[in-house]
């Protein structure tokens, strides 16, 4: 039998998961006020003339592609991946046949918040969970973000451009965060950019897709409810135009 374990967070106006700049909007329309959008395909329509004077309920959005949990694409990071040799894929042309494959979960919790995660940690904490990377695995980190708490965006660690690299050369095209963003947060490396004024260290996990491309997840939750493997990870994006990123429905299987 087949277990689901839901991953994502939801798109909301009631849990600050978004820097003030980027939260969603979310208007509401329930059954009692939309019976005028139905009159206006039938003209005479009274609100009288539907059972229990009831319409439809309805919600316009106006959100960003990159809140929710969602998927960005290598346009995201920069125009051009392969080290400058073909244009970055956007959401739309992304290779459905990578967004559901076994799942590795590495836990980086502990750390404290800020740490830029390298290579030989990855490397360390393969060893201990005791599994060997295998092509086209999707790795998830537990970062230590918690999603529905304070300063949210402020939390969790991230993986640096070594990191990431050291997983897309080994043959990794998805990778996962339940933290804001793969990389450490910005107020953390915001500290270290004051101190040494190293252009390299801005949004460093993401700008390696420029060597090799991948396709990232952000704001995932419920991590710490996955074993460290032996799962199957489903994360379809919505297909959106040559957009940067699409939201997804993060999901994990887990046979019993």
């Amino acid at each position: 039998m087949t277990k689901f374990i839901d991953l994502s967070i939801p798109i909301t106006t009631k849990v600050v998961s978004d820097p003030p700049v980027m939260l969603p909007q979310i208007s509401y329309t329930d059954h009692s006020e939309s019976w005028q959008q139905i009159a206006l395909f039938f003209p005479g329509l009274t609100k009288d003339d539907l059972p229990d004077g009831e319409g439809w309920a309805v919600e316009t959005l106006t959100l960003s592609t990159h809140n929710g949990t969602h998927m960005d694409a290598p346009w995201h990071y920069h125009s051009t991946t392969d080290s400058g040799a073909t244009r970055a894929p956007t959401i739309d042309e992304a290779p459905l046949d990578r967004f559901f494959r076994p799942g590795v979960k590495l836990d980086f919790s502990t750390l404290p918040a800020g740490t830029v995660v390298n290579a030989a940690q990855v490397e360390a904490e393969l060893a201990r969970i005791g599994y060997e990377l295998q092509p086209l695995d999707i790795v998830l980190v537990q970062s230590g973000a918690v999603y529905g708490t304070d300063n949210f965006t402020d939390q969790g660690v991230g993986l640096g451009a070594e990191a990431t690299l050291w997983l897309t050369q080994r043959g990794v095209e998805v990778v996962g965060t339940d933290a804001w963003s793969w990389d450490a947060p910005f107020s953390h490396t915001a500290r270290r950019w004051a101190e040494k004024r190293d252009p390299a260290i801005i949004w460093e996990g993401h700008k390696a897709g420029r060597i090799r491309p991948y396709w990232q997840i952000e704001k995932l939750t419920n991590l710490e409810s996955l074993p460290p493997f032996g799962f199957t990870f489903s994360c379809f994006p919505v297909k959106i135009d040559g957009a940067s990123a699409g939201w997804i429905r993060a999901v994990a299987l887990i046979e019993d």
